[in-house]
């Protein structure tokens, strides 16, 4: 039952990159749907900065009131941390249908940026066609997508030993503190399915289904696992790092346990398999975590605001990078030959 879930989450996921790649393919056939989106996403756009620009005439931008040095320094963690999951994603293919890393972080900031507008989990399809689409991707779709019910399952793993932390803190109500419980026991159960899915994934039963034998030769070594592992923890333990920077230099404190906290709470938040935004989601569950610990209304909303803002900033600039690194490639190679 194991080795069948396991192999189910990526035929869903594959169903919404499908989705997603042929609602592209009709607006790109028809010229009335083309005018229709642009006109619709022009109008969204103005409606949006018309919105942010009434907010912000009477209120600071939530990344002004902090320290310059600090906020940069929070960015490259940030971006530190993209790089190390993108080599620990890459752990999880099969040595011939492995990415390349720039692919993998470009797929991470594509999501990134896609969340700012798109339902919870269609990050996951904007991953899948960013990498399947980029120059050297050889892995196909549904590998593509086992991969990602891997990471995922390893993200639980490597945030249970901070959710435990982040659950010891004395500003935390009961409330989060059984939310944080229920992420680390996820961790554990995510641990022990994972331990044990080469063995379910070899067993004779398994085998005896078509899944089961696509499955099987695809199925992640421990010692991959443990490598993937390391690098994600190596990722999430910068991330805590930045937003401990982040809520120091706006005024919140620099508290890690509160980081860890916050961290927890947008991760929780953002394995919702439906919802709005991802980002509005994590933006949301950030700031009521920090109301609940005591933080006004106005200044946790702040704050998570800007956390998401960074991250959404160094997502898309992770992703400009990887498509100018692209095209620079292919402009050098036409001018040789």
């Amino acid at each position: 039952m194991a080795a069948i879930a396991i192999t189910a989450a990526p035929i869903v996921l594959e169903g919404r990159y499908r989705l997603l790649v042929g609602a592209l393919v009709r607006l790109r056939r028809s010229r009335r749907g083309r005018w229709a989106l642009g006109a619709a996403s022009g109008a969204l756009s103005l409606g949006l900065a018309f919105l942010a620009v009434r907010h912000f005439a009477t209120t600071s931008w939530p990344l002004s009131g902090g320290q310059p040095g600090v906020l940069v320094a929070a960015a490259a963690l940030l971006l530190l941390a993209q790089a190390l999951k993108a080599f620990g994603w890459g752990r999880l293919f099969a040595a011939d249908e492995r990415p390349p890393p720039l692919a993998l972080a470009a797929g991470n900031g594509g999501a990134a940026l896609i969340g700012v507008v798109l339902p919870g989990r269609f990050d996951d399809a904007m991953r899948i066609a960013v990498v399947r689409r980029y120059p050297g991707c050889r892995a196909g779709v549904r590998a593509l997508c086992l991969s990602l019910v891997m990471v995922g399952l390893i993200d639980s793993i490597a945030l249970a030993p901070l959710a435990l932390v982040a659950a010891a803190f004395p500003g935390a109500g009961i409330g989060v503190r059984i939310g944080l419980i229920v992420v680390a026991a996820a961790g554990a159960a995510s641990a022990a399915l994972i331990i044990a899915l080469p063995r379910l994934a070899a067993s004779e039963r398994s085998l005896r289904f078509r899944i089961g034998r696509w499955l099987s030769p695809r199925t992640t070594s421990l010692r991959r696992v443990t490598e993937a592992w390391g690098l994600v923890s190596a990722c999430w333990l910068l991330r805590a790092v930045a937003v401990y920077l982040v809520l120091g230099t706006l005024g919140v404190g620099y508290s890690f346990p509160l980081a860890l906290l916050f961290l927890c709470a947008g991760a929780a938040a953002a394995a919702l398999p439906i919802g709005l935004a991802g980002t509005a989601t994590q933006v949301g569950a950030g700031a009521a975590t920090l109301i609940a610990t005591g933080v006004g209304g106005a200044q946790a909303l702040a704050v998570s605001l800007a956390a998401g803002a960074l991250g959404v900033l160094t997502g898309t600039a992770v992703l400009v990078v990887a498509i100018a690194w692209r095209a620079g490639v292919s402009f050098a190679r036409t001018r040789a030959s």
